[in-house]
């Protein structure tokens, strides 16, 4: 697997885990939720914390920003926690995490725009032909 594929590949599971986090904020709206919801919270937290730094250490990148993102994780103690905010709150949280959501999308693609705008290269080390969606694939 190249380089550029391994990357996309680390930005698109951690957008995974981070709708998995917008799952928990729907509990917490319908305040129908477990203890062990609860566990499983601060665990995806844990490699929601972890796993961004990966994606930091492999791309440069603008937004979202480490401490946005730690802000919305440390703002979120619990499950318990976020059902005692008031409603306005819960929807600035849930308002945060579309923008980062948001911004890991956007990363996304410029990252496959990269990928699709370097030549493929065959086993000899040369350039292969290679198609498009917009133009018939050069011979």
């Amino acid at each position: 697997m190249r380089d550029s594929e391994n990357i996309i590949s680390l930005v698109e599971n951690y957008t995974e885990c981070w709708k998995q986090f917008h799952h928990y904020l729907q509990l917490v709206r319908g305040k129908k939720f477990e203890r062990e919801d609860e566990s499983q919270f601060l665990e995806l937290k844990s490699v929601l914390a972890q796993q961004f730094e990966l994606v930091l250490a492999a791309i440069e990148c603008k937004y979202p920003t480490r401490e946005e993102v730690h802000k919305l994780l440390t703002e979120s103690p619990s499950l318990k926690y976020l059902t005692e905010m008031d409603t306005d709150s819960v929807r600035m949280a849930e308002a945060r995490w579309h923008k980062i959501y948001i911004g890991l999308q956007s990363i996304l693609g410029q990252l496959k725009v990269e990928q699709q705008s370097k030549p493929v290269k065959d086993a000899a080390g040369g350039s292969a032909p290679g198609w498009s969606l917009f133009r018939r694939a050069s011979t």
